[in-house]
């Protein structure tokens, strides 16, 4: 009969073959965290093979993405859709196996892992959810939301900077069915971790209010097991196992040393392993009864069929909350999404108000709130200025599990990270809150959002030179271009109300990929537009201001499309022909059809003008080599908005006369 360890071997065995096959991957932390993972998965993870969306399943999150093959190596061997082909073909082009966890490549795999620490904030978003939809739906004995959120981390997951933000407010939230696994192995790609990393990091998770479980044996089953039941009774923290353990364990001559961390074994280490293993079967060979030892498939079905039975007992005794929640779980928009919007839009441009767009979004949010309870966010501390609370929104807290607002404290990186984990976890619209020059704290979480494919609001307000003097350290200049370069981000600058209230009901309505809606601080006119021109602006790019066939064009966005529409109309009184279009996302505008973008911005005329409070680099790839672009080409300056504007002669006198030079 097989022993925990025997099954423990096969986890090692494979992922070195894996890794020695590729000649290239992280053999180490699959070969040390095995012994763990196999208590986890066989005694305690609730989960179903063959049906890895079951929505009550709990959540694996391999934080520390490169240990890669020790996922994939249970997904396998517990019987996903994940064939030996696929593991044989480890990091290699279009397989099911990349060097680091993908979301939607391999079944099973929760969230895309492998900047470190990431991983880990996305956990704390997925216990959020659970914990939200539990306390919105369970009812009485039906507790249909019943699951708990496990996370992998290791040396460098808690080094990174995301782990304090993330688990210091997680800690906060008390957040109880969170169950942290430290891989505390002590070797990092520089060597031993000693020599930069002190931290008592069981006192530093007990100072966040986490429960601590300090110095297990990471190679005794029976500690782990202990350790394991221990943070599942303790429903009112987080907790974190400190689980001692060698890095390559099993290998004669590697183990315990960094030389295993990042790179193969060699052909004679793989040998001595399978010695010291006692694994006398070839590469990629796994006896039956090792997977008879693992094969989860049985188990998996009986958990979620007798969930299945306790749904149909919910569904019977209170129709009208199951149907929301697997409406929610679906993630559809309500049935009267479609006449919300619509006459929320009627009342938009019926108002015709000149507001800020970042108070212009606060009134998207009062008209489509109240319709999405789905709807959940925050601030990362800035929600006054933001503008992201709305008249329904309720602060979530440990004692109010419930609540739909969030607020995540000075942390623009955990937020991004958060929201992306709840979007993951499902039934949530998650949106988040910061300045916009703040991004680049959290730009790898905004660049895994789109990576990932996952509906995050990103509301980034404070939007250019225009905010005024807090100065060039708060002002924008390349953040809206940088965004623009991210592959699946969508990035909306709206001019206006009507454009806000657009923008935000494309993000909404947007399921796959990240939105961020670019939001100004000072007041903006509005726009009068015909119905046409209003339908288009979810186009993202159309003709504001006609002129027939034009001599010129001048495009804009956000608070520079007002200054473009008088400059349009002054030279128009000139006699100039000049066309004047509104582009609030060029993305959306660039995947519209061919007719439709030679009709805005016609191939024959080749003079072109941008105008933008940001660096003109990115529209040159709308004017071209003959055109002219309008920009801020430096860093701002500290003085009111409309003195930065002059400073940098962003006008519509100067605007005028960059458009008479193309003649």
């Amino acid at each position: 009969m097989l022993t925990r360890r025997d099954l423990a071997n096969a986890v090692r065995v494979l992922s070195m073959d894996a890794v020695e096959q590729a000649n290239s991957g992280h053999p180490g932390a699959p070969m040390g965290m095995a012994d763990i993972a196999e208590v986890l998965w066989n005694d305690f993870l609730r989960f179903n093979p063959a049906n890895p969306r079951w929505p009550d399943r709990d959540r694996f999150v391999l934080s520390n993405g490169h240990a890669s093959m020790l996922l994939y190596s249970i997904l396998h061997l517990t019987g996903y859709d994940l064939p030996m082909a696929e593991i044989k073909q480890f990091r290699q082009l279009h397989s099911m196996t990349p060097g680091h966890p993908e979301f939607g490549c391999a079944p099973g795999v929760e969230t895309t892992t492998g900047p470190l620490g990431q991983g880990l904030a996305n956990a704390v978003g997925m216990a959020i959810a659970e914990r939200d939809l539990a306390a919105r739906f369970n009812q009485g004995d039906l507790d249909i939301i019943n699951h708990h959120t496990y996370v992998s981390v290791g040396d460098g997951c808690l080094m990174e900077g995301i782990s304090h933000e993330a688990c210091s407010l997680a800690g906060t939230l008390g957040l109880g069915k969170l169950i942290a696994i430290y891989d505390d192995n002590g070797i990092s790609i520089d060597g031993e971790v000693r020599g930069w990393f002190t931290e008592d990091e069981a006192a530093r998770f007990e100072a966040y209010h986490w429960h601590v479980i300090r110095a297990v044996d990471g190679h005794d089953p029976e500690q782990v097991q202990a350790a394991i039941a221990e943070a599942r009774a303790v429903t009112d923290r987080p907790s974190l196992i400190d689980c001692r353990t060698v890095i390559g364990w099993g290998s004669p001559n590697k183990q315990g040393k960094e030389t295993c961390h990042g790179s193969a074994l060699g052909a004679e280490e793989v040998q001595r392993v399978r010695e010291t293993l006692g694994w006398r079967h070839p590469p990629f060979e796994i006896p039956e009864e090792y997977y008879r030892g693992w094969d989860a498939r049985e188990r998996g079905a009986a958990l979620e069929r007798d969930w299945n039975a306790k749904f149909d007992r919910y569904h019977e005794r209170h129709p009208d909350l199951a149907a929301e929640l697997e409406r929610r779980l679906q993630g559809d928009l309500p049935e009267d999404w479609d006449a919300v919007a619509a006459a929320a839009l009627k009342e938009t441009v019926k108002k015709a108000e000149s507001v800020a767009t970042r108070k212009a979004s606060q009134g998207a949010l009062n008209a489509y709130g109240p319709v999405l309870p789905e709807l959940i966010g925050g601030s990362a501390d800035l929600t006054g200025s933001n503008n992201t609370w709305w008249s329904g929104s309720v602060t979530q807290s440990a004692s109010r599990p419930n609540g739909n607002y969030l607020h995540f404290g000075v942390r623009e990186f955990a937020m991004t990270a958060i929201n992306s984990g709840i979007a993951l976890h499902g039934g949530f619209i998650p949106y988040g809150g910061t300045f916009l020059v703040f991004t680049d704290y959290a730009r790898n979480a905004v660049r895994l959002a789109a990576l990932m494919k996952q509906r995050n609001i990103l509301v980034y307000t404070h939007d250019s030179i225009g905010l005024g003097e807090d100065g060039p350290t708060h002002q924008p200049v390349e953040q809206a271009a940088s965004l623009r370069l991210i592959p699946n981000l969508s990035v909306w600058r709206p001019a206006d109300t009507v454009e806000t209230l657009v923008a935000w009901r494309a993000a909404i309505e947007r399921t796959t990929g990240p939105t961020a809606l670019l939001l100004s601080r000072q007041s903006l006119p509005y726009l009068e537009r015909n119905p046409g021109q209003v339908r288009d602006i979810a186009r993202g790019g159309y003709v504001l201001l006609d002129a027939g066939e034009p001599e010129a064009i001048i495009l804009a966005t956000g608070s520079e499309t007002a200054l473009a529409l008088e400059a349009g109309r002054r030279l128009d009184r000139e006699g100039r022909r000049v066309r004047v279009v509104a582009m609030p996302s060029t993305d959306v505008f660039d995947a519209q059809d061919a007719a439709y973008r030679e009709a805005v911005l016609p191939s024959a005329c080749r003079r072109r003008v941008t105008v933008e409070a940001g660096i003109p680099d990115y529209w040159r790839r709308y004017v071209g080599l003959d055109g002219a672009v309008m920009g801020v080409p430096s860093f701002g300056e500290s003085a009111p908005g409309p003195v930065v504007y002059e400073h940098f002669g962003i006008s519509a006198d100067n605007l005028v006369e960059l458009v008479k030079s193309l003649f």
